[in-house]
């Protein structure tokens, strides 16, 4: 089996710190090729893997600023689709412009859609269904108007995020600073349970940041900026909860299940995907108002952390995720493609 499995272009894949789209797609081109799978992976010449690394584009356009998004992002799908008759199938991740080349070659093609931001997008995905087979990341990030072939949840290396059986008293915040990952409630939050944040991530929404999160630091709420590596293993692990208070329908949320996976409990709006993600009681809660997040905080102490590190570790391992993708690859090749019902298509 041939995959040519493309990567967005925005960031490295694997990222160095941020980037969520390029992180799942290296995890699972990473697996795959440990599964003996042959795998092509498309991306920035700075990238690294495992399998082959094919590209055009010398760096990623949200670290060189000489790199033109639009023109680099053509000159991407352009070499990839010129040399499509190379592959069995082609693993799109990079979102709907790919969908433009889709009626031009022959070659089976899947979509991770890696969360449905807008109605808006729908004239690039409702034409091409009967040509693209589209993956949903949860099933609350289905879509009425368009059929998929599967919903594959993300899966992380659970083995790379170390336990932390102990945590500390501070809280965390872990994600880009935008409204709709609610930073500002995570401070509200930790300022009337009278607990320390930490606070990570890219700002995404500087005039958000100045106006909802600047005000709100002191002594007792520090924001750290983007992290990675060591230190950001250490931030998801060493504290008494992450506090996920989002305000959009989450498509996934990878750092909710990095954070368990060190054992550290999620106390998260119950919105998207979160009750697909979270056992209330059991590796965190599910809140609806601001008071129900502080009386979390207060409870969050009574959740056993190895526990909560065994309920990620099989419903969200990287292998579970490569495996569910194998699974309908070769449904797709053997020309059984067609949208499976919504619960048979999960894997858990």
């Amino acid at each position: 089996m041939r995959i040519a499995m493309l990567a967005p272009i925005a960031w490295r894949t694997p990222p160095r710190h941020y980037g969520p789209w390029e992180l799942v797609t290296s995890l699972l081109t990473e697996a795959l090729v440990r599964k003996g799978v042959d795998v092509t992976l498309f991306a920035t010449q700075d990238s690294l893997t495992a399998g082959t690394l094919d590209g055009v584009v010398p760096a990623p356009y949200s670290e060189d600023p000489s790199i033109d998004a639009k023109v680099w992002e053509h000159r991407h799908l352009a070499h990839l689709f010129g040399q499509a008759d190379r592959f069995d199938l082609i693993h799109n991740q990079a979102d709907f412009p790919a969908h433009a080349f889709a009626n031009l070659v022959t070659t089976p093609m899947v979509t991770t859609i890696h969360g449905f931001s807008s109605d808006r997008i729908l004239p690039m995905y409702e034409p091409y269904q009967d040509r693209v087979h589209y993956v949903a990341i949860s099933d609350a990030d289905r879509h009425p108007r368009l059929r998929y072939a599967a919903t594959i949840h993300h899966g992380i290396d659970i083995d790379s995020f170390p336990f932390d059986p102990v945590g500390s008293d501070d809280l965390l915040f872990f994600g880009r600073m935008h409204p709709d990952k609610g930073a500002h409630h995570a401070l509200e939050v930790a300022r009337a349970a009278g607990r320390s944040l930490d606070l990570y991530g890219i700002v995404q929404d500087q005039g958000y940041f100045e106006r909802e999160v600047t005000p709100r630091l002191g002594d007792l709420a520090r924001y750290h900026g983007p992290v990675g590596g060591a230190d950001r293993l250490r931030a998801l692990g060493s504290a008494r909860a992450l506090l996920h208070l989002i305000d959009f329908d989450e498509p996934f949320g990878l750092s909710v299940v990095e954070a368990m996976a060190c054992g550290t409990p999620v106390i998260a709006t119950r919105r998207g995907s979160m009750a697909e993600i979270i056992e209330h009681g059991v590796n965190g809660f599910l809140v609806e108002t601001p008071g129900e997040a502080i009386a979390a905080v207060e409870s969050i102490g009574r959740l056993d952390r190895a526990k909560v590190r065994e309920s990620v570790a099989a419903r969200f391992h990287v292998d579970r995720m490569a495996d569910a993708y194998i699974a309908l690859y070769r449904r797709i090749l053997n020309g059984e493609g067609g949208a499976l019902p919504l619960a048979s298509a999960q894997f858990a």
